[in-house]
């Protein structure tokens, strides 16, 4: 009876035993503040590279190039009809929206008025991506999209011409860079996924022309 009353009263495996069961807790802990900093990271790389992008996007070269070519003269702008020389009214721009959600690049009215936005300019389209992966490098082409919309700046049968000699867009289009949301892979989840959200940014066209900004 009293070796019965000392082995029960003996404590040599509890601290093994309350590791064990502590030890599930602990983990889900620390892997929930590793997987909250990750995604806050990420969110503010996002962030961060939908703004670079549109300062990329309105420094260098449209990538609708068949805005470069719309002729707004003639249009009917309150109070009247623009003539050569007037500001473009903000009606005269509808959205036109790039994007290459298969690896394909392509341009479409996606609120008009807007002209025919000609053929896409994929390497002003590749080097805006590129400058928005510095800051986020998991951004990929499918992830970005463009719009260019109508602002009321501009004048129409603006002369202005590129370094080439082509002709640059009348009008100082609203550019909007917006990275759509994709996932991150989570500790927590034993790998399952995260939707992170999306972030756009917009500014209005400076300059038109070029395939480099700083």
């Amino acid at each position: 009876m009293n070796r019965l009353r000392g082995l029960l009263r003996r404590r040599d495996g509890s601290s093994a035993a309350e590791f064990a069961l502590i030890l599930p807790l602990a983990l889900l802990i620390l892997f929930g503040i590793i997987d909250a900093g990750r995604y806050i990271w990420e969110v503010n790389q996002v962030q961060k590279a939908a703004q670079a992008g549109a300062r990329y996007a309105v420094a260098t070269a449209l990538v609708p190039s068949g805005l470069n070519t719309y002729d707004t003269v003639g249009f009917a702008c309150p109070p009247g009809t623009v003539a050569p020389g007037d500001p473009i009214c903000r009606e005269a721009l509808g959205t036109i929206l790039c994007k290459a959600p298969a690896g394909s690049l392509a341009c479409t009215c996606e609120e008009g008025p807007c002209p025919n936005p000609g053929t896409p300019d994929s390497e002003a389209f590749a080097n805006i991506v590129a400058r928005m992966r510095v800051f986020a490098p998991r951004i990929r082409p499918a992830n970005v999209e463009l719009r260019y919309s109508g602002s009321g700046l501009g004048y129409a049968g603006d002369p202005a011409t590129s370094d080439d000699g082509d002709p640059l867009s009348d009008i100082a289009p609203i550019v909007t860079v917006e990275v759509r949301s994709f996932d991150m892979r989570a500790l927590l989840l034993f790998g399952g996924a995260v939707t992170l959200p999306g972030a756009s940014a917009t500014l209005t066209l400076e300059d038109g022309d070029g395939r480099r900004a700083y």
